[in-house]
């Protein structure tokens, strides 16, 4: 049986997104269905809308998201129907060759549903895998990952992308320890995510770079010990000043542009690690001097959803955020209905915003 559905679709290429009734199929083998409580407005959901992720329109939008389990496929048992989820973008296979070689948060064959929800009986390509701006959504059981039903579903649901994206840069790729000095250049919502992160993982001092004075003092409410305004100081210099001289022991890219990945690289101390988080445009290349690379050694890392495993992670936030240890209700500037996702695009855009979320009315199991 399908169910009528209201989502928010983007039909075409930098088109405005509209509110369609589109139909979700009933889930079938490893496929649950999910009434979606509430889903953040992401910027890759803005890239998708633009073509510039790819051109498979109609795009069903939507993946920072938290819900409730409807129903299960018949060979379903890791969730049961009424299970409060975050669902997540990287369901790993367990059979690739980094799920065998015990490194599953590098899956690279994450599952997803094998069944289409339809727009007028046009396929849909939900984003991410996940299409979440919806009333309903359809996903691999591998994607929806049980927490405590305690957790606020427009907070819990956050670390469905961009607020896991951060705290795991300085987590897991970034390995930050007690005692490190944190630079983390980009102070938008992941940008605040690895500062938190930063804090959570012990660091003595941890540097916010930014150009806008906003944002700078957001990072200060996240756990930032010290700030440079990029736009009046020369970043290098200032995080070299705030750290004997030495530079930081990591340094954190959340902007995803050659220039601030190049700041980065010679802000870090010797031996120091350089976390790039920041996603970049295919044409964005960058230029060292490979005696550079080799005199200052360290590390260089991409951070791939922050190098999580939703099954082992998410839990453990969400009940750190229960205990008052990480404070993901900061990262909520706004609550939406399903047709505010347009206007929240804007204010994304404009830096207005750390996240919009959308509150999904009736989002309740049935």
């Amino acid at each position: 049986m399908a169910h009528d559905v209201r989502a928010v679709v983007a039909r075409g290429k930098g088109e405005p997104v509209s509110v369609e009734t589109i139909q979700v199929p009933d889930p079938g083998p490893g496929e649950v269905l999910v009434a979606v409580q509430a889903c953040g407005v992401c910027h890759t959901d803005l890239h998708y809308r633009e073509g510039a992720i790819n051109d498979d329109f109609p795009f069903l939008l939507g993946h920072e998201a938290a819900g409730l389990i409807e129903s299960v496929g018949p060979d379903v048992t890791e969730v049961a129907p009424g299970d409060f989820v975050i669902l997540n973008w990287r369901a790993v296979c367990g059979e690739c060759r980094s799920c065998r070689r015990g490194r599953p948060w590098y899956c690279f064959n994450t599952h997803n549903a094998s069944q289409k929800m339809t727009l007028d009986g046009v396929p849909l390509t939900p984003a991410l895998g996940v299409g979440a701006f919806a009333e309903k959504t359809l996903v691999a059981a591998g994607q929806a990952t049980p927490v405590d039903p305690r957790a606020r579903p427009e907070t819990a649901g956050l670390l469905g992308c961009g607020v896991m994206a951060g705290l795991g840069a300085a987590l897991f790729t970034g390995e930050v320890g007690p005692g490190d000095s944190v630079a983390v250049f980009g102070c938008g919502g992941v940008g605040d995510a690895a500062i938190a992160g930063a804090r959570l993982a012990g660091a003595r001092t941890v540097i916010a770079v930014d150009l806008d004075a906003r944002k700078l003092d957001l990072a200060r409410e996240f756990g930032a010990t010290h700030t440079v305004d990029a736009s009046a100081e020369d970043p290098v210099e200032a995080i070299r000043a705030i750290t004997d001289g030495n530079g930081a022991d990591v340094c954190i890219e959340a902007v995803g542009h050659p220039k601030v990945m190049e700041q980065a690289f010679y802000a870090r101390d010797l031996a120091g690690t350089l976390v790039q988080v920041g996603v970049p445009s295919p044409d964005m290349r960058i230029d060292l001097p490979m005696i550079e690379f080799f005199g200052r050694g360290g590390r260089l890392k991409p951070s791939w959803y922050g190098d999580c495993l939703p099954s082992r992670d998410f839990p453990t936030l969400i009940d750190l955020y229960l205990q008052g240890r990480l404070d993901l209700d900061r990262f909520v500037s706004e609550t939406i209905p399903l047709d505010g996702v347009e206007e929240a695009f804007h204010r994304m855009e404009r830096g207005e915003v750390l996240r919009s979320v959308v509150v999904i009315d009736g989002g309740v199991a049935s």
